[in-house]
């Protein structure tokens, strides 16, 4: 199982606290049963932090009319809203949760250039908050297509989660359904997209990063 860069440091960190851990019930607890629990618990507790970091084998799905997922999880917000940081205007957001045990790494949901870029320190309300898209740590991206549509797109630190990675800079180029950045531990990433869009999703269904189609943008 191959495992994403952003989990080294977590996973040497867990092993290491499981070791001592399992080495001070060894030699200062006298008690056989404790000694295999505490063993078996931290067995799984390590996979599970393990697994959380994984990178999935998969064969990437790119077309350049549609808005690919840009994560695994459950689509929990369909709504026309105010997008107050970039455009200023009425978008369809598209929301999608991440659970803890989803793959964490986030993919560009279309390609292009990108247009803008920029990190905020916040709170950590539950993903579920309806002011965590405005109030939480998150990043922005927006990517400008060829044809001069632009999509945004946001990641969000969580009550759980509570650090978002993103590597793209202003003017790097966007390639669809490529890894953009990691988000540690759960939470949900936001898609603003023009008003007339076509949605291929409904609330409460599951989404697979880099190929479930969120939408169809219109033509210009």
């Amino acid at each position: 199982m191959k495992i994403h860069k952003e989990g080294f440091n977590t996973i040497g960190i867990v092993f290491t606290f499981l070791a001592i851990l399992n080495g001070v019930v060894h030699f200062y607890v006298p008690y056989i049963v404790v000694e295999v629990l505490v063993g078996i618990v931290s067995l799984a507790f390590f996979y599970v932090i393990v697994q959380f970091f994984r990178v999935p084998k998969r064969i990437r799905f790119t077309d350049p009319n549609l808005v690919i997922s840009p994560a695994d999880g459950v689509v929990v917000v369909i709504e026309e809203v105010e997008e107050p940081e970039y455009f200023k205007d009425k978008r369809l957001q598209v929301s999608i949760f991440m659970s803890p045990f989803n793959v964490h790494i986030n993919w560009f949901p279309v390609g292009g250039v990108v247009n803008y870029f920029k990190y905020h320190a916040g709170k950590y309300l539950v993903a579920y908050h309806p002011k965590s898209s405005t109030e939480n740590e998150r990043t922005t991206v927006v990517v400008k297509r060829n044809d001069g549509v632009e999509v945004l797109f946001r990641q969000i630190a969580g009550a759980v989660a509570r650090r978002v990675v993103a590597y793209p800079k202003v003017n790097d180029i966007a390639v669809q359904a490529m890894p953009f950045g990691f988000i540690k531990f759960g939470s949900r990433v936001d898609i603003f997209l023009p008003l007339g869009t076509k949605v291929n999703v409904q609330l409460k269904q599951k989404v697979t990063g880099s190929i479930t189609t969120i939408a169809e943008l219109p033509v210009k």
